[in-house]
């Protein structure tokens, strides 16, 4: 019998072998880790959904910025809860709100962590869509002003990087306009470009208490069948002056985000949301799958999809495991 002369198990024989034909890396400055920063709690409330994520003071969580810093994990991604929601979230943009808190307490922490910004209002209105209400739908304008306050009073805080995520027509551009006409032009803008309306975000609606009270958001997010408006989304924040664009969710749109490597050569990054996490964690605690194992699976194939930036609540665990 005649073998073949090219015989691929060759370079498969050996940990050190595999390694270097490896043509996936992952590295703890890959990823960004989410803070849920909440005026309800003093120290720190663990969320149920999403065992090992908590919703943290600014204090607690400018701890929790520092050992992702110190692990190898470069940026971290704040979201705020706030003490009081209205009609539409004007907690979101005081100076003194609790986005606002946390960006303080983590950079006088950790000056040299990166910090970004979620700027959406799902998370401060009291009906929990994420723009201003007239009539039974989301008025895209009228978000729009709102949006640029709140995008403003983060980077006056020290953001270095805000991010919205609220899929309105328009943002970035006003966005990127206001900030440069308030000497702020060195606040880059992380776009959620293709944000889905995905089951996938329930753990995180629990955390920040953001579901809506009526109706959902298939308006304004994207529908998930669609690829090729994903790519005029992109395109458009792209030619608005996003430095940044995302992807969200990931696994379910692994697709999207190769496609969009494929087509544009600006920063990619993907949302490796609650649900997704969430699957994992209980998979691991059921006995059924390895957590370690599969999480680094997940997020290499986050990565080989072309995201150079993965936003993933396990980032703490994948920097320890990559450290050995």
């Amino acid at each position: 019998m005649s073998f073949p002369e090219e015989r691929l198990r060759r370079m498969r024989r050996t940990p050190a072998l595999r390694s270097l034909v490896q043509e996936t890396r992952l590295h703890p400055a890959n990823f960004v880790y989410p803070l849920f920063v909440s005026a309800l709690v003093k120290d720190r409330e663990p969320i149920v959904s999403m065992p090992g994520i908590f919703n943290l003071s600014p204090k607690e969580a400018a701890a929790e910025a520092k050992k992702a810093y110190e692990l190898g994990v470069q940026a971290v991604l704040l979201f705020g809860t706030p003490a009081k929601k209205d009609a539409v979230g004007s907690a979101s943009f005081r100076e003194d709100g609790i986005v606002q808190r946390g960006i303080k307490e983590i950079k006088a922490a950790c000056p040299e962590i990166v910090v970004v910004t979620d700027v959406c209002l799902c998370e401060y209105t009291d009906h929990g869509h994420c723009g201003v209400i007239k009539g039974d739908d989301v008025d895209n304008d009228a978000t729009l002003d709102i949006l640029v306050r709140q995008a403003l009073t983060h980077a006056e805080a020290g953001a270095d990087i805000v991010a919205p995520s609220d899929m309105m027509d328009g943002r970035v551009d006003v966005i990127r306009e206001a900030l440069d006409e308030n000497g702020l032009e060195q606040t880059a803008i992380m776009a959620y470009a293709a944000k889905y309306c995905s089951a996938f975000y329930g753990p995180f609606r629990e955390a920040v208490d953001s579901a809506p009270q009526f109706g959902d958001r298939k308006t304004y997010q994207m529908d998930p069948p669609n690829a090729r408006e994903a790519m005029r989304e992109i395109e458009l924040d792209i030619d608005e002056a996003a430095d940044i664009v995302m992807v969200k969710p990931a696994l379910a749109y692994l697709d999207i985000i190769s496609r969009a490597r494929d087509r544009y050569d600006v920063p990619l990054a993907a949302y490796n949301v609650s649900g997704e996490y969430a699957m994992v964690k209980h998979a691991a605690a059921s006995g059924m799958a390895d957590e370690q194992r599969l999480v680094m699976e997940v997020l290499t194939s986050i990565k080989r999809a072309g995201a150079g930036i993965i936003i993933t609540y396990h980032a703490l665990d994948a920097a320890r495991w990559l450290r050995g």
